[in-house]
């Protein structure tokens, strides 16, 4: 698994490393069962705190495409289970760039309801 951190990034340091292990998923280099780096190999490889990898696999955790294991450490779900998360990805994502962008709350809503008319 490779990940890299830009520091420049809007994007938290915690950020990057979720997204970009999201896209491995999404693109199956990363397949259900596989365990994740331990957060301090990874945090020590990325030359991050080891909070910061905990965060971000808690964040993964929570939005189903992982999960934490005693004993066993993060470890990629299987595919049915992480449908919606690929959904709510996507969503932070739009939000994030909306955010990046300066785009305002109303602005970025009004947005999606146009694609939505668009898909009709």
């Amino acid at each position: 698994m490779f990940i890299r951190l830009e520091p420049q990034s809007t994007w938290s340091l915690k950020a990057q490393i979720a997204q970009q292990i999201r896209r491995e998923i999404a693109k199956g280099s990363l397949y259900a069962g596989e365990r994740l780096p331990s957060a301090r190999t990874l945090g020590t490889t990325l030359g991050v705190n080891i909070h910061t990898v905990l965060s971000a696999y808690a964040e993964l955790r929570d939005e189903g495409f992982i999960e934490l294991r005693r004993g066993r450490g993060a470890v990629v779900r299987e595919a049915e289970s992480t449908g919606s998360a690929n959904v709510i990805s996507l969503a932070r994502e739009f939000v994030r760039e909306a955010q990046r962008m300066g785009m305002a709350q109303d602005e970025a809503v009004r947005v999606m309801l146009e694609v939505d008319e668009w898909m009709d």
